[in-house]
């Protein structure tokens, strides 16, 4: 494995629909051994925000916001050499990630051109939403980094309790 770490993360966004931009809000990021880190991104454009989502995701925020430059330098600090990456539902949060290099081909030298899936994982093994809300708290859903928490816990879990059933 080397130096292959698995890092859970979720992205809060606004979606723009038929005109397919996702514009990032924050980001978390959390390693397999549970070190995590949490961006916010300077430049939202609240005036595209739907009501859910100032409702749902602005309440969480910090307001210590930072540049989609420098937040793309600090997770690739913050991921290391050759990361396995893990969201749930992950296909937006997955583009999102990838278009703050530019195009697939300009990812950082080592990650993957794909995402794991804890949605996918929870399907393949039978597992349930209910199930894993029955052992996993988040008070603090829809805030990228408890969420993201939320995803590694659940991976865990799932590999703890139903890896036996695959």
């Amino acid at each position: 494995m080397g130096d292959q770490m698995r890092i859970f993360f979720d992205f809060e966004f606004i979606e723009g629909g038929s005109a397919f931009v996702m514009e990032p809000i924050s980001l978390g990021m959390v390693k397999e051994n549970g070190e995590g880190a949490y961006w916010e991104f300077y430049s939202v454009d609240w005036a595209k925000a739907n009501e859910w989502v100032i409702d749902n995701v602005k309440p969480h925020l910090t307001g210590n916001t930072k540049s989609k430059e420098q937040i793309s330098k600090e997770i690739i600090e913050f991921v290391g050499d050759e990361p396995e990456f893990w969201a749930y539902f992950a296909d937006y949060d997955w583009v999102i990630l990838c278009q703050l290099y530019g195009r697939m081909v300009d990812l950082p030298k080592g990650w993957p051109y794909f995402c794991m899936d804890v949605k996918q994982w929870m399907v393949h093994t039978g597992t349930t939403k209910k199930e894993l809300d029955g052992w996993i708290n988040n008070d603090r859903e829809h805030n990228a980094l408890a969420d993201a928490h939320w995803n590694r816990k659940a991976y865990k879990w799932i590999c703890d309790n139903k890896w036996e059933l695959v």
